[in-house]
């Protein structure tokens, strides 16, 4: 057997080093290409487009197949510069072999086509992906038989692979995405805010955002006409619900502009005003119900507020159709809306808070995180942790926050201060 030409072992070192750079750049451009980006590619007809989707679909495919041509070219590369080496250098061949090719691969076919890859993922992507297509059949079968050996192999280490799975879901693939884009400085908090609370509709219940019954504004149904229609007028609600005998005896809804309506059809005379022609049926709504399905119920009955009750029938609280998108939104005012005092940022650093505040809202305004997962107000989280009431002047602190209770109603509490403990926690940065 005649000896290899030192051109050719060169030139055929360099060539796989080469393709080892090629599919190193092919897995990181494919792994980090824009799924979204290539779907609106594919959607305007672009065929390689259509090729990357269908390679990331099959992600693990791709993965091995990759790393498969990968492995081949860079045993094949080092096989023959140790050749080379050990015909040169003699025993001593194998160190420099191993060095030379160590610092070639790293360089050339590994940091330097991943850099470019990452650098313009989408556009590498397209580029390779009519050539890792072929290569995706061809070591396909390979491919498979090699999945099947590790899936056997993990098995017996009680890891259970499954080839759906999805490391994370769409929604939390999507948080991560905001939260990181927030942190770079190319998303504002407030579109942050907003993505975040559409995305947070199927997590969250009616009884997360409702009204709650202590806070509920209803009218006696047997009220005079006159005097009923007073408060109405008074009333800064556009729908009001009725109780009959007893509070929790909700009996109808009434609507603002049907009173005004009916007020007009008899000229202003109250005694002629009849309730039962003006006053609609009551949509009582189970207090687990998902944000999602009662912003789907509202839109489909087009309706804009409903009454949430527990498990027992009774009366917890309303929701409105503006209650779930001020969690998409943000707050939402008009001029008829009342101002209560809720966040009052302090010199020192702290923050008064009413008792009532939503978590979710606070945490919104003051960029902090509080958890809310067994409570839903400021002043139930104090409850919680303490598992007692409260009395005031009481300092309580966890969650990295010292809580102290400024003022109590019975059994509820109304103001609390609070101070974080981790002193790059500005409340004075709080949002209004």
């Amino acid at each position: 057997m005649t000896d290899i030409p030192l051109w050719v072992s060169i030139v055929a070192i360099l060539l796989l080093l080469v393709l080892s750079g090629f599919f190193s750049g092919s897995e990181t451009a494919l792994t980090a290409a824009s799924r979204a980006r290539m779907h609106a590619l594919e959607k305007s007809g672009n065929k390689r487009a259509i090729l990357v989707a269908r390679l990331i679909e099959y992600r693990e495919r791709l993965i091995g197949a990759l790393l498969l041509g990968n492995n081949l070219v860079n045993i094949l590369a080092s096989a023959l510069a140790t050749s080379l080496m050990l015909k040169y250098f003699g025993d001593a061949g194998v160190a420099y072999a191993t060095i030379v090719m160590t610092l070639m691969v790293l360089i050339f076919s590994e940091v330097l086509p991943k850099t470019w890859a990452i650098s313009n993922a989408e556009k590498f992507a397209l580029s390779v992906a009519p050539v890792v297509h072929w290569l995706v059949i061809i070591f396909g079968p390979i491919v498979a038989a090699i999945e099947v050996i590790v899936r056997l192999v993990l098995r017996i280490f009680g890891i259970r692979i499954d080839e759906t799975t999805a490391v994370l879901s769409a929604h939390e693939e999507l948080r991560g995405t905001l939260d990181f884009q927030h942190k770079e400085g190319a998303l504002i908090k407030a579109d942050r805010d907003r993505i975040g609370g559409l995305l947070d509709l199927a997590e969250l219940e009616v009884s997360d955002v409702m009204v709650h019954r202590t806070k509920l504004f209803a009218l006696n149904a047997d009220l005079p006409p006159d005097e009923l229609i007073k408060d109405v007028l008074a009333s800064p609600y556009t729908r009001i619900p009725l109780w009959r005998d007893d509070p929790d005896n909700m009996v109808g809804l009434l609507h603002a502009k049907d009173v005004l309506r009916a007020i007009a059809t008899v000229k202003g005379d109250a005694e002629q005003f009849e309730l039962e022609k003006v006053m609609s049926p009551l949509w009582f709504v189970p207090d687990t119900t998902s944000l999602q399905n009662q912003l789907n119920a509202f839109l489909k009955r087009k309706t804009h507020f409903a009454l949430v009750v527990d498990e027992y029938g009774e009366v917890m609280g309303l929701v409105t159709l503006e209650d779930i998108l001020e969690e998409i939104v943000g707050e939402i005012a008009d001029e008829h809306d009342i101002e209560l005092p809720g966040l009052n940022p302090q010199t020192d650093g702290s923050v008064i808070v009413e008792g009532s505040v939503p978590i979710r809202d606070f945490n919104r305004a003051t960029e902090w995180h509080l958890p809310d997962e067994e409570a839903t107000t400021i002043a139930g989280l104090v409850i919680h942790e303490a598992k007692m009431i409260p009395e005031e002047r009481q300092i309580f602190t966890f969650h990295g926050f010292r809580f102290t209770v400024l003022s109590r109603e019975k059994n509820r509490i109304t103001r609390l201060r609070m101070m974080a403990l981790n002193p790059s926690q500005d409340a004075t940065k709080v949002s209004k």
